[in-house]
């Protein structure tokens, strides 16, 4: 029976904020290497291994950026399916689940594998995946991978363990004293979320237990369509499907879940203390990345990202700074990011949105000033890349080349620009932007006008299917 590895890239990590936010989540960051994001790691722990080609479940705003990363590891041939909006695990698996068994068999078995996850120790996972294939081949188990606890940890879902594999009880975050109790016995294990499964199985099983989601995902998948490397499904029978894990869903109700011991390193970065414990200390207990200063300070994560950040006196701080936001909070009051991250969307501020570069399937662009009726931005497009063809009904653009060759359409115009030369488009008048080399373009685009939001862009052509 071969395996088909399934990667679940759906989440942002608003607790890891400002660094993660919704259109640059927390999987596509390298946060514990300095090459690699989660999602490549994620995604190097299982291709050459014997398996069947990848499939990627993630949201449709972060297709490009999935793409790129996977482009970036050499990976040929995998399936990624696009979810129109977020509806929680039970309901991403159970799209995956479909097109495994469109691409393979029924009975495809399935390694289910969130895109956040440490994994260090390959050998002892791999042994844990060997010893599951037969539990969930053919003793049709539903098999969820335990990890040895190494802590009194209030941040996880347990398992207590039963005879032969068999799940006990699942117990949900514990108080300090109860995860304490769990870890003195033995018989309780991390629930990491990572799930191996026959196709058919666990259809059969969200079906019995939640029906409602089995039929949204599945006349959903039937409206699916093929749109260059992505697989689209219908959005409004998605968006009608409601939202729950895997766990609510289907595993703490089913007679078929079995858990499976990992004896390896493993950790859920879910916040800045998780990430914390897991990186490497100087003499004083602290973590600091990028252009940091510290002064007598102990047991902090400092992570500057645009600018010299000086850390004085302090303990037990996180201090996280980009380049339009700065965190400063109690290392022990952690997960209490998220209540900032809601209050942003209740405001509606950008901040929780995006970062002030952004990546594009062309490239990227980065904010470099705004204000009342103007914005800059400093524009990288890649060799080869194209914007699409379109036009504003509020602003106007100025576009001044830095380096490289761009290639314009500025209404009946085509010309080509070089060092220095710019172009000016007015309000209403289609335009398009190409970069004919093999080397970046960079400029410098100044927008005026009323409205300089990012959604006064009528797309009248796109090479990248938008």
């Amino acid at each position: 029976m071969r395996v088909v590895p399934v990667v679940l890239c759906g989440g942002v990590g608003s607790r890891l904020w400002p660094l993660s936010r919704v259109q640059f989540p927390k999987p596509c960051f390298a946060l514990v290497d300095d090459e690699w994001s989660l999602l490549q790691q994620t995604v190097q722990r299982v291709v050459g291994c014997g398996f069947e080609s990848l499939v990627v479940v993630c949201n449709e705003q972060h297709r490009f950026l999935v793409a790129q990363q996977l482009q970036a590891l050499g990976v040929q041939g995998a399936t990624i399916v696009l979810e129109p909006v977020s509806r929680n695990t039970a309901p991403a698996i159970a799209l995956a689940t479909l097109e495994a068994q469109c691409l393979f068999s029924d009975d495809a078995l399935l390694l289910v594998l969130p895109a956040d996850h440490v994994i260090r120790d390959d050998s002892a996972f791999h042994y844990a995946i060997q010893q599951a294939i037969p539990l969930a081949n053919h003793g049709q188990a539903l098999v969820t991978f335990g990890v040895a606890p190494t802590r009194a940890e209030t941040g996880y879902g347990y398992i207590r363990t039963g005879e032969g594999f068999a799940v006990a009880e699942f117990v949900e975050k514990p108080s300090a004293e109860a995860a304490q109790s769990y870890l003195a016995s033995g018989d309780y294990l991390w629930n990491s979320g990572v799930f191996l499964f026959r196709a058919d199985v666990y259809l059969a099983e969200l079906a019995r237990y939640r029906e409602d989601i089995f039929q949204s995902v599945s006349l959903a998948y039937a409206q699916r369509t093929v749109d260059v490397d992505f697989v689209r499904i219908g959005a409004e029978a998605f968006e009608a499907c409601a939202s729950a894990s895997v766990d609510y869903a289907v595993i703490e109700h089913t007679n078929k879940a079995y858990v499976v011991p990992y004896n390896g390193d493993w950790s859920d970065i879910g916040a800045w203390d998780t990430l914390y414990d897991y990186a490497d200390k100087d003499d004083q207990q602290n973590v600091l990345l990028g252009d940091v200063i510290s002064e007598a300070s102990t047991s902090c994560y400092v992570r500057s990202e645009s600018r010299l950040v000086a850390a004085v006196g302090v303990h037990n701080l996180v201090i996280v700074e980009t380049a339009d936001a700065v965190l400063v909070i109690d290392k022990d009051r952690a997960q209490d990011v998220k209540h900032i991250v809601s209050r942003l969307n209740k405001g509606a501020r950008q901040e929780s949105q995006s970062h002030t570069k952004v990546h594009r399937p062309w490239g990227r662009y980065e904010v470099i000033d705004s204000g009342e009726r103007f914005l800059v931005k400093r524009l990288v497009v890649k060799p080869g890349g194209k914007l699409s063809v379109q036009m504003h009904h509020h602003r106007a653009e100025h576009w001044v080349v830095v380096s490289g060759t761009a290639k314009v359409q500025n209404g009946d115009q085509a010309m080509l620009l070089s060092e220095n030369q710019s172009t000016y488009i007015p309000i209403g008048v289609v335009h398009a932007l190409e970069n004919p080399t093999d080397k970046a373009l960079e400029l410098i685009e100044v927008q005026s006008g009323d409205y300089i939001g990012e959604d006064d862009i009528v797309r009248l052509r796109d090479a990248y299917g938008r």
